[in-house]
């Protein structure tokens, strides 16, 4: 389900995965690229997403 989460709203889905302060920092990076680039910096986000969401269900599983 965070995966999901983290096409549509990365930020959101960063502090959900336990990483508060970098969501927040991301939310204040990814707000001005989506406006300024037009949606084309949207997918940096999305992988910062889900490189976070991976190492979180890994650290759970080890």
């Amino acid at each position: 389900m965070n995966y999901l989460l983290a096409i549509l709203l990365p930020p959101l889905s960063i502090m959900l995965a336990g990483r508060p302060i970098v969501g927040i920092l991301s939310f204040l990076f990814w707000v001005p690229a989506i406006i300024l680039s037009g949606g084309l910096g949207h997918p940096a986000f999305v992988i910062l997403a889900w490189v976070i969401i991976f190492e979180r269900n890994r650290d759970r599983h080890a």
